[in-house]
């Protein structure tokens, strides 16, 4: 003989559930890191092609008395000027060349070859732009400003639409500049074995 006893569950006795957790994802932050590359990249493209491309339009003419005694100002009038044009042009290049490194890095996050190549090339031309901007900065100053003791005159007074183009562009190339910058460290960041 046996006897069997049925006891409910009591509504206070708390029902543990299984918490399931996905195991990491191959890649994980590093694949999003290589993802914000690539796009940072194409900013960076954008700037110093607009930098380039400013720089590289700006003319202005003033008209004095006669058509054959005009004034001029242009990018060309002036060596660090070209310098600014060639070598912002030249990291407008790099960076659509290295748009394929940066997918690679995209598919393989942990592959160690393509950000390191990538983080030697971003560092020679982030030094390159950065030289060019910042010449470029100088000659732009001098052309507000003017110096007193070399008694350089300031012609932004009078070659306004000039002065602003080239101001223009040598923002543009600050902002490639520090894209740039952000490329280095986030390449050196994506490079630690952990």
């Amino acid at each position: 003989m046996s006897t069997t006893i049925d006891v409910p569950e009591s509504s206070n006795v708390a029902k543990s559930k299984a918490v399931l957790v996905a195991p990491p994802r191959p890649g994980g932050w590093k694949k999003g890191v290589a993802i914000m590359d690539f796009i940072l990249r194409l900013g960076a493209i954008a700037a110093s092609l607009g930098a380039a491309a400013t720089m590289g339009t700006s003319d202005q003419t003033l008209p004095f008395f006669t058509q054959f005694f005009q004034f001029e100002a242009s990018y060309d009038s002036f060596t660090t000027f070209q310098f600014f044009v060639i070598i912002m042009a030249l990291v407008a290049g790099y960076l659509v060349l290295s748009l394929p490194f940066s997918v690679v890095a995209i598919i393989r996050p942990h592959a160690v070859g393509p950000r390191l190549f990538l983080i030697i090339l971003d560092t020679v031309f982030l030094t390159l732009a950065t030289a060019s901007g910042a010449s470029a900065a100088a000659i732009v100053y001098l052309a507000h400003n003017g110096n007193q003791d070399s008694n350089w005159l300031a012609i932004c007074n009078q070659f306004g639409d000039f002065c602003a183009q080239t101001s223009g562009a040598v923002v543009s190339s600050f902002v490639a500049v520090v894209i740039l910058v952000l490329l280095v460290v986030m390449s050196a960041l994506a490079l630690r074995r952990h």
